[in-house]
């Protein structure tokens, strides 16, 4: 008798693109270097070994075109309640969880979710994290972030026209003095990859819970205006990006 093999987990990309954007219109589609914005996380979950679809949950027609054209499944609309400036990524998680349900009548083990506006990835780091978050039992998602040179704890707010320190209770005097080396390292959240695991969003109704794995990434910089766009560009000019060598080579530029 053959021994049991152990069950296979359901890894799914998610990418997350609404049509609406105030800042830069159209930013999940405007053009970096050549492709739209999304097409370089679809590109990255495409090469990340371990995802086995990549799914776009976007309310704009004109961006499920594009996904679809890059190799991404655009299954359904997302409904225009979830795609407000206002809208939480839970209620966009619940929608595609209950689409799921729904229509395939089963949900993916994770949920790879890949924001558009990061668009820097190395595929490997992708693979690592689902790994790091397979091994990991009690881990309640994952989470990417990168370190930030400046402690909070040398930060000042103001209160009644003073500089004030962000931590009163903190008994050593002018705390905020201290060498920078005296305060442990902090780690700002990014959009690099973050895991979900879809039984505790289920079970839970909470997205990341109380036990999110840290996985530590690259500062690649994520993208909000014109010149985020001008200074990604430079960067992929300057490094070799797998994601943007698959681009080129599966999509010429026209």
């Amino acid at each position: 008798m053959k021994p049991k093999q152990k069950a296979k987990h359901k890894v799914i990309a998610l990418i997350p693109a609404r049509g609406g954007s105030k800042g830069v219109p159209k930013k999940n589609v405007y053009p970096l270097a050549g492709y739209p914005l999304i097409a370089y996380s679809i590109a990255a979950a495409k090469l990340a070994s371990g995802i086995e679809r990549v799914i776009v949950s976007t309310d704009n027609e004109e961006i499920a075109e594009i996904a679809r054209h890059y190799g991404a499944e655009v299954p359904f609309l997302r409904p225009a309640e979830y795609a407000t400036d206002t809208s939480k990524d839970i209620d966009v998680i619940k929608h595609v969880l209950e689409w799921f349900s729904a229509h395939e009548k089963h949900h993916p083990d994770y949920l790879i979710y890949l924001r558009p506006t990061t668009p820097l990835r190395d595929p490997r780091h992708i693979e690592e994290a689902i790994g790091l978050l397979q091994k990991s039992a009690s881990s309640t998602s994952l989470r990417s972030g990168h370190e930030i040179r400046e402690s909070p704890y040398k930060l000042f707010g103001i209160q009644d026209g003073h500089f004030t320190g962000l931590f009163p209770d903190d008994p050593r005097p002018e705390y905020y003095d201290l060498p920078r080396q005296t305060f442990p390292p902090v780690y700002q959240p990014d959009g690099y990859v973050d895991i979900l695991v879809t039984k505790h969003i289920i079970d839970s109704s909470s997205l990341h819970g109380p036990k999110i794995l840290a996985y530590t990434s690259p500062d690649t910089g994520e993208i909000d205006s014109k010149e985020d766009f001008r200074f990604t560009e430079y960067n992929l000019e300057k490094t070799a990006w797998d994601i943007y060598e698959y681009l080129k080579k599966n999509f010429p530029k026209k």
